[in-house]
């Protein structure tokens, strides 16, 4: 027996309960697939283990690509009041099945204008990125909406960069009334140096400043040696490029006996605020008695993957509060997905009927 029509809210509501920590999307993937193939949509899971959805064959093509991958934590999957609780609501299930259910939603006519592709994108949570780095090598969209918790009203239009240090220093063990410095001493020194680092490059602004933070500290000793870990996680503006912070850091760090790796090499971004996408995205939110408002965020997502090799209008949406992302109370308003899922259908239309 064919499934019935779902309404958007049981898509995401659905979507939201099967678990799905980044790596392990397979059963989620196969349930928007399903609903995707069940609702118009010319849908598979791609090599990747992307559920990717399309519809439409105008000239026009449009991606629409949101991660369907969430970081561990279990949250019990409820909906009271209105409100969807559960891992994933917010970041970012919500987004990608306002996406899903918007183009599910489109009239004919902008179907005939536009080709729709909509990508539940796996391990955006994972440093891999896997589906949106599969997914940038498939396709060549004229626009990008890139699925991420911004409010039903806001549009974002860039993030920061990305780097990852991981510092070691290994030491032979000593008394600590000797001379000299422990391992732990080295390492405290050199996470001073890179806090001073990111505090001299200056600027205003969350998003124009360097963050730096401690991710993870350890220490251990056999008896015969001493090994002390860190790892420093650093938040990059646009003018600071991950490889220039490797390089200013190593520098800096090169007097200590420390051995030095870095990860997570992700380039800031940040798109212009007026074009195609962004004017049919304001009068979309107007139309439903919002204003618009522009943000960037301090944080990465896919954007930051994408952006170099599709360099076309790109506007990260979706329903939610992104200072819920990650936490132990994520759930997303049901009223506000409501209003997303229509905002986007607006918009989409317009763009299609090029109006």
């Amino acid at each position: 027996m064919a499934e019935p029509v779902l309404t958007a809210r049981e898509l995401v509501t659905r979507a939201v309960a099967i678990p799905s920590v980044s790596g392990e999307e397979a059963e989620v993937a196969a349930y928007l697939t399903a609903w995707m193939s069940a609702h118009g949509f010319r849908a598979h899971v791609d090599g990747a283990g992307n559920a990717v959805g399309e519809r439409g064959h105008g000239a026009l093509t449009v991606v629409l690509l949101g991660h369907i991958d969430t970081v561990p934590g279990e949250i019990p999957v409820r909906v009271e009041g209105g409100v969807l609780y559960g891992r994933g609501s917010v970041d970012a299930k919500g987004s990608f099945c306002a996406f899903v259910a918007a183009v599910a939603a489109l009239p004919e006519a902008a179907l005939k204008g536009a080709r729709f592709v909509c990508v539940g994108a796996t391990e955006e949570e994972a440093p891999s990125s896997r589906g949106a780095r599969y997914a940038m090598q498939q396709y060549r969209p004229d626009l990008v909406l890139i699925g991420e918790p911004s409010g039903w009203a806001g549009l974002t239009l860039g993030y920061k960069g990305r780097l990852v240090a991981k510092v070691q220093v290994e030491k032979d063990n000593f008394h600590t009334a000797g001379e000299g410095t422990s391992a732990a001493d080295d390492l405290a020194e050199a996470w001073f140096r890179v806090r001073a680092w990111a505090a001299a490059q200056g600027a205003n602004g969350a998003f124009e400043t360097v963050q730096a933070t401690i991710q993870s500290l350890s220490g251990r000793t056999d008896g015969l040696s001493q090994v002390a870990e860190a790892t420093f996680g650093l938040r990059l503006p646009p003018r600071v490029p991950p490889a220039a912070a490797e390089a200013a850091l190593r520098e800096r760090l090169r007097d200590l006996p420390a051995r030095l790796t870095f990860t997570g090499h992700e380039t800031a971004v940040r798109h212009p605020k007026d074009n195609v996408l962004t004017r049919a995205l304001r009068v979309a939110i107007r139309e439903q008695g919002g204003t618009p408002v522009f943000k960037v965020k301090t944080g990465t997502s896919d954007m930051n993957v994408v952006a170099e090799r599709w360099p076309v209008p790109t506007v990260a949406y979706g329903p939610g509060d992104s200072a819920l992302d990650h936490t132990p109370d994520e759930h997303l308003d049901l009223a506000e997905y409501d209003r997303a899922v229509a905002v986007l259908t607006a918009a989409l239309t317009r763009l299609a009927l090029g109006s």
